[in-house]
């Protein structure tokens, strides 16, 4: 991943993932690769192939708006999707956007306010889904919800982590991808990289997503968990964005009232929440 041609890993990748018949052509007859030729590709957006083949290959990186939204359609992209592809091309310097990253360090007032929530586990991570904040209750739902921790790694990668998730392959596809949309067209960021080329060698469920170019953007979900002391709860998770910040985010879990998950919930808190104090902080150096 040297972020050299985004626009053409990406093509390349989603049309893979289609189907001849998906868009009305045949689909007998041997192909050396998966998915759509790029000849097929560009007929049906209506470009040459040639065209395409530069956007491919990178010697086009300015493609107008309406050639970008054609080979959406052929590709079968979701509005997230033909939204990110929208964003991918421009020649610009990578360094500019990470210029203006302000330093990651959480409010004081988050903090006192997320440790005043003595029912709702809540953590604060980065863009690169580093734990930078948790209350007390969201470090008794696992303790990888720590400050300091990549909560990406430890889905992939820790055991515990897997056999708490009866959702692990919904989460980790959805982590991968949600990951691939925050970084767009920045995918030369050292701690990016880092990060992705540490997972793409030790996890192969990784590589195979990291390929696909999946994109989504950070939304609720309802957490399916297993956890060792109280047995099985269901957690909606709220993803709300702080302003002010680099791109931090503030998760926040909450059962329906009157469930079975929420009385668990509060059970898992009695039994092993400490005392409320300041929710730890983690400050990444910059």
């Amino acid at each position: 991943m040297d972020g050299t041609n985004a626009l053409g890993e990406f093509l390349r990748a989603r049309r893979a993932q289609v189907r001849p018949e998906d868009v009305g052509l045949p689909g007998s007859g041997l192909r050396r690769v998966p998915g759509l030729r790029r000849e097929e590709v560009a007929m049906l957006s209506g470009i040459s192939s040639d065209y395409y083949l530069r956007l491919e290959q990178g010697r086009d990186r300015n493609p107008s708006a309406q050639v970008l939204e054609a080979i959406a359609r052929v590709l079968r992209l979701d509005a997230d999707a033909t939204s990110y592809l929208l964003g991918l091309p421009q020649d610009r310097p990578a360094s500019r956007s990470r210029a203006a990253r302000r330093q990651e360090r959480v409010p004081s007032s988050l903090l006192q306010l997320i440790d005043g929530w003595p029912r709702n586990p809540a953590y604060i991570q980065n863009r690169y889904t580093d734990c930078l904040a948790a209350n007390a209750l969201a470090t008794a739902l696992t303790p990888n919800y720590t400050p300091g921790v990549n909560l990406l790694r430890a889905v992939f990668l820790d055991p515990a982590e897997r056999a708490l998730r009866r959702d692990w392959e919904d989460l980790t596809e959805e982590g991968v991808a949600t990951l691939r949309t925050h970084a767009g067209p920045d995918t030369d960021d050292p701690r990016l990289r880092d990060l992705v080329g540490d997972l793409s060698l030790r996890s192969e469920r990784f590589r195979t997503l990291w390929a696909r170019h999946d994109v989504r953007p950070r939304r609720g979900r309802v957490s399916h968990l297993s956890h060792p002391q109280v047995g099985d709860l269901e957690l909606h998770s709220d993803k709300l964005s702080v302003d002010g910040t680099d791109g931090l985010t503030l998760v926040v879990f909450h059962a329906e009232p009157g469930s079975r998950s929420a009385e668990l919930l509060d059970i898992l808190g009695s039994l092993t929440a400490p005392p409320r104090g300041i929710a730890q902080e983690h400050v990444e150096e910059q």
